[in-house]
């Protein structure tokens, strides 16, 4: 069945619905599982003509606190007992970064989850899922 899982995560409520959901399905396929977790550019900016530095030390923080989104999942997995490796990657288009994980990482399966929005909503912000869903050739399982 499969071998290596990608579960991607924000660490947000939905998010860590759909965790339990894959921690079992690894756990029954006996697949090791990776999570990984999207952080976006946290580059210098200009605002009203003065340009805004970020620090290294903000950065690492920023760094610090993004990695708290897995928590959940180094929760879960320790407590379902299945291996874990967590990954967080820097990219302005999470669903490129999550194809390109699991790519990189050699998953058969991508699990996450969908906020379900449609119509204006969704071309406003965007989905992450359906660019995975799009562009991805590897199997996705969405968890709503």
């Amino acid at each position: 069945m499969y071998q290596h899982i990608l579960i991607a995560t924000d660490g947000s409520e939905l998010a860590n619905k759909a965790v339990p959901h894959g921690l079992e399905l690894a756990k029954l396929a006996g697949a090791k599982v990776t999570a990984l977790t999207v952080r976006p550019h946290l580059d210098d900016f200009v605002a009203e003509g003065v340009v805004i530095s970020v620090s290294e030390d903000e950065l690492e923080s920023f760094k610090k606190e993004i990695d708290h989104h897995l928590d959940f999942t180094r929760a879960a997995a320790k407590e379902a007992g299945v291996p874990l490796e967590t990954i967080q990657v820097e990219s302005g288009e999470t669903w490129k970064a999550i194809v390109e994980a699991a790519r990189d990482n050699k998953c058969d399966l991508i699990i996450m989850a969908s906020h379900g929005r449609r119509g204006l909503s969704a071309l406003i912000f965007g989905s992450e899922t359906q660019g995975v869903l799009t562009h991805s050739d590897i199997p996705v399982l969405v968890y709503r």
